[in-house]
């Protein structure tokens, strides 16, 4: 059994992009952004490059600061727990940011078998002048260009590959997500659970949730637990 979740807007209600935004007085257009892309007013792969590019020049270390406040959402680390106790290999495909996934879940204890998402580029510390190598350097920061497999890929792609590396059957998959780049996993996920997805991801989904003690009882009662 394989279970796949998103993470912004379902394991999490932080939204990365946004909480990088905040660092940087862009919070508001990340969000508007976001929005749309969710909604499926523009397509994820441009959204996200728009969003980063929002990014231009933050130092890593308000990035970092941006990345500690990510969190899961009450609940999502007793069913990931609960998942992994029960033999299920559990995966987070996201188009957000390695590091913030990370992040929150070394907050609560909790681990996943596999993580598939994007980065943020850095620019490398240079020396101020070739005769100062060893002397203080520039602070890094953000070159405002993303790289990953959930950029232009999509999470069909990214689940066909962790079922191919876990050797799971394609009927023994659960995805759960919120938002239209969501979708490709959801159509091919032998059940697909909408967490309290957008308008136009419902139809896709067989069934909703809204909280995390609603998508508990579900997998008990679908004997995913």
């Amino acid at each position: 059994m394989l279970v796949a979740f998103d993470f912004d807007g379902t394991l999490s209600d932080s939204e990365m992009t946004v909480l990088l935004g905040s660092q940087n007085g862009t919070a508001e257009d990340m969000a508007d952004i976001t929005e749309r892309a969710m909604n499926n007013e523009i397509e994820y792969a441009e959204s996200l490059r728009q969003r980063c590019a929002l990014l231009e020049g933050l130092s890593e270390e308000k990035a970092q600061d941006a990345f500690d406040e990510v969190a899961l959402r009450p609940g999502a680390a007793e069913i990931i727990e609960a998942l992994r106790d029960a033999g299920v290999y559990v995966a987070i495909l996201t188009g957000g940011f390695e590091r913030g996934v990370e992040a929150a879940l070394e907050t609560e204890g909790v681990e996943v078998d596999a993580i598939v998402a994007n980065r943020l580029l850095v620019e490398e510390s240079e020396a101020r002048s070739a005769s100062e190598e060893t002397s203080e350097q520039r602070p890094r920061v953000l070159t405002g260009e993303v790289r990953g497999p959930l950029i232009s890929g999509t999470k069909d792609d990214a689940m066909e590959v962790v079922t191919a590396v876990t050797g799971e059957d394609r009927d023994t998959t659960v995805a759960v997500g919120d938002g239209a780049n969501d979708l490709p996993m959801l159509e091919v996920a032998n059940l697909a659970i909408g967490f309290d997805p957008k308008p136009a991801v419902a139809p896709s989904c067989d069934t909703s949730v809204e909280t995390m003690d609603e998508l508990y009882d579900l997998l008990e009662a679908e004997d995913v637990l």
